[in-house]
């Protein structure tokens, strides 16, 4: 018999040659460095007539699976940040198989009929997982909670206005994601929690793709956020993520963007709310930040590896932007 025992410790090359590893876009970076992580998911049917609120700072999205509902933000905003992302109030009904995406975690309250019993909480009763309560022929809706790190997600995620609707009309993907998130919860299966936590990720990035195209008909605040769904700018922010170490121009960049150096920088500081340069240098020095709490490398290996040449100048410009020497940071 032919001797095979290396045959399972040598690595097969045909991955590498079918697979080819795509560094992340600029939109998929901001959504990793807020940690976004789907939760949980409520199907609700509460007696009609209601209204019933949804604490500000809880991130979540809504789907109608039946009816109509009317939605108002009741102007306490989850961050408390100015900008579109300033408190405010929004009205807006939504028809059956419509998503609306509440990512800042703005006070709201869902209503249908007309009651004078005031605004209340969500109780237990007025949930279901399979059969509908006796009676309850009402509106009915699926309710998704997401998670982030706030200190990092509340500037990022408040450039976006208090409620991001996603029309049910020609959005297959809405109706498929609908019926699987039931069908997790009718029938759970082993990894339902997390089968339901990606689905409402995807929800969350269907949304931030249909706000960024509506976008050019409403005005928006300068963030991370908004330039990473921009065409132009969403590959050059992939680009500078990918290599801080290149010696970027303005010329570079403008180039992977296809505009001119002067478009391109005016078009770069609107939506980002700084320059060029001092994007880079940010980017560059949050970078070692991360790099000197996660890794044991060196300062000089680091401050090499996000492009500086020298490491007296990288300190000093450490020291300016974070407030304390790397090595002082690194200790925490």
């Amino acid at each position: 018999m032919t001797d095979r025992r290396g045959f399972f410790a040598d690595s097969p090359d045909w991955p590498g040659s079918l697979v080819t590893a795509e560094e992340p876009d600029a939109l998929s970076n901001v959504l990793d460095s807020v940690r976004l992580r789907g939760g949980a998911v409520l199907r609700c049917a509460p007696p009609t007539p209601f209204a019933v609120t949804v604490p500000a700072r809880v991130r979540v999205l809504h789907i109608v699976e039946r009816g109509s509902l009317r939605l108002r933000t009741t102007g306490a905003a989850g961050s408390g940040a100015t900008g579109s992302g300033a408190a405010e109030s929004v009205e807006m009904t939504l028809g059956e198989g419509d998503l609306v995406l509440l990512a800042r975690g703005d006070r709201h309250t869902v209503r249908a009929g007309e009651t004078t019993i005031g605004p209340r909480p969500l109780r237990a009763d007025d949930c279901y997982t399979d059969t509908v309560p006796a009676g309850r022929t009402g509106p009915r809706w699926l309710t998704g909670t997401f998670t982030v790190d706030d200190a990092v997600g509340d500037p990022l995620l408040t450039v976006l206005p208090a409620t991001v609707v996603v029309p049910a009309a020609g959005q297959d993907w809405l109706a498929a994601s609908l019926r699987l998130l039931v069908a997790e919860l009718t029938g759970p299966r082993p990894g339902a929690a997390v089968m339901i936590s990606r689905i409402l990720d995807l929800l969350f990035v269907h949304a931030l793709r249909a706000w960024a195209q509506q976008r050019p008909t409403a005005p928006v605040a300068p963030g991370w956020l908004t330039a990473a769904t921009d065409p132009s700018l969403g590959p050059v922010l992939s680009a500078i993520g990918a290599d801080l170490r290149r010696p970027w121009s303005v010329e570079d960049l403008a180039g992977l963007a296809a505009l001119s150096r002067s478009v391109f920088a005016e078009r770069f500081t609107r939506l980002l709310g700084s320059p060029p340069a001092a994007y880079l240098a940010q980017r560059r020095l949050d970078r070692a930040a991360e790099l000197l709490r996660s890794t044991s490398a060196s300062v000089s290996a680091i401050s090499d590896e996000v492009g500086y040449t020298s490491e007296a100048a990288f300190s000093r410009a450490f020291r300016r932007r974070h407030g304390v020497p790397p090595l002082r940071w690194r200790r925490g």
